[in-house]
């Protein structure tokens, strides 16, 4: 039954089991971002202040999916992927855990982090294509718009509850036990993916083992000019303006000199606007345009600049909420797209794909973001951040055009009498094709 006109925000919550996912998913998430937090925490403690240390320590954390998302999403193409998520969730809870008992009983070092942001990340790395691409088999088609919104509204609902319980936590306890806090919340989400009923789930037909399927994911995407661009998107973004956690650990320590409990609340009135960002992306009848994908990328990297130019920490947590609602509204298009404009037989390649574009760039930003902050001061992190996003989506759509010009490439209009920007709908390919 098609959800009402007044309740179609939450239209995916009448499916059992996406709703039993997303309550898992939030308290997990909730973890996560408690992790996130009292990490980055950590190693400006450890490290004596050095944004240069944040800045690897998030570089090491997202290192793995440049080599192994793409096998992830082959993985998640082949295998079950409801299993294939306990083993990736099981992975990152020990992880959290054993660095949580580290801080906590005082031998931890920087060094150890840096250890362990690799070894968290490997898990990550598998798990992120996995977890797109299952959204799908709860849902099915017809609902998935809306259960990408939805999913990203419980990511920064977790969010909003995340980085405030940080902050007291790091204040009262320290940051070890606000690590190991992560690690107990896996536990929801494991329980929530044992309560599902496989019955009831859309799974697609499993990819038989074959040579060369990583490569033929690859092929898949460059041969279409229209997730070129969205992919392309996705690493300017998330390689220059998804860094949050460490520009806003920057901003709050070194520029205007607050304490943790101060950082954990900017960080929650950041995922405000997140939040609020995915929930209108949630009431989208169909998937955004790429033209929509692009400009809301631009969007966020002008506020991203604003943020990093305000003077006083008032003014800084008065721009962090639009900072959060235009970055959630360009992630959620780019994922949007891409997940409807795709064969369901390669959607785990693909995803994978997108997840190494919007992670892996990460540890070329975070620690260029970070010479930045240590040689100019935190703002710049900031600014700078935003300006190389802008950079980079500029050369990622000339370089289509190109291909498209070229013939490599199909799906942009670019002959001399269209507009830039206009984009032609092609059929997605049939299964043989892939």
């Amino acid at each position: 039954m098609a959800a009402s006109r007044g309740s179609s925000t939450f239209a995916s919550l009448a499916v059992p089991n996406f709703r039993t996912y997303v309550s898992g998913a939030l308290v997990s998430n909730i973890g996560t971002w408690i992790q996130r937090v009292a990490q980055d925490w950590l190693v400006l403690q450890l490290s004596g202040g050095s944004a240069m240390a944040v800045g690897i320590t998030t570089a090491l954390q997202f290192a793995p999916a440049l080599f192994l998302s793409p096998f992830g999403g082959l993985l998640a193409d082949r295998f079950d992927k409801r299993r294939l998520l306990m083993l990736t969730q099981s992975w990152m809870a020990v992880s959290s855990l054993i660095l949580g008992f580290l801080a906590v009983v005082g031998v931890a070092e920087t060094w150890h982090v840096y250890v362990f942001a690799v070894v968290f990340g490997m898990g990550a790395a598998v798990d992120a294509p996995a977890r797109q691409a299952f959204v799908s088999e709860m849902v099915g088609t017809e609902r998935l718009t809306n259960a990408i919104g939805l999913n990203s509204s419980a990511f920064n609902t977790a969010r909003l509850i995340g980085p405030g319980i940080a902050g007291i936590v790091i204040a009262v306890f320290g940051s070890g036990w606000a690590i190991m806090t992560n690690g107990v919340s896996y536990v929801a989400f494991l329980i929530a993916l044992l309560l599902l009923n496989e019955n009831k789930l859309v799974k697609t037909e499993p990819l038989p083992r074959a040579k060369g399927q990583v490569r033929e994911g690859i092929r898949y995407v460059a041969g279409r000019a229209d997730l070129l661009i969205a992919l392309g998107v996705a690493f300017a973004v998330g390689t220059f303006g998804l860094n949050f956690q460490m520009t806003n650990a920057l901003m709050v320590r070194n520029e205007f000199h607050l304490d943790a409990a101060m950082y954990g609340l900017l960080g929650t009135v950041s995922g405000i606007g997140s939040l609020l960002g995915a929930l209108l992306a949630a009431r989208r009848k169909s998937a955004p345009g790429l033209r929509f994908v692009v400009q809301s990328a631009l969007v966020f990297a002008v506020f991203n600049v604003l943020s990093g130019l305000a003077p006083t920490p008032l003014l800084y947590g008065l721009a962090l909420p639009f900072v959060g609602l235009s970055a959630l509204l360009a992630l959620t298009a780019a994922n949007m797209f891409v997940q409807m404009s795709m064969d369901p037989q390669v959607r785990g390649r693909v995803m994978a794909l997108y997840m190494t574009m919007l992670m892996g760039g990460t540890p070329i930003g975070a620690p260029l973001l970070g010479v930045f902050a240590e040689w100019f001061g935190p703002r710049a992190s900031l600014v700078g951040g935003g300006a190389l996003q802008v950079a980079v989506m500029a050369a990622v759509l000339l370089w289509v055009i190109a291909r498209v010009q070229r013939g490599r490439s199909e799906g942009l209009d670019v002959s001399p009498d269209g507009r830039f920007g206009r984009f032609a709908q092609i059929p997605a390919p049939t299964e043989t094709e892939v």
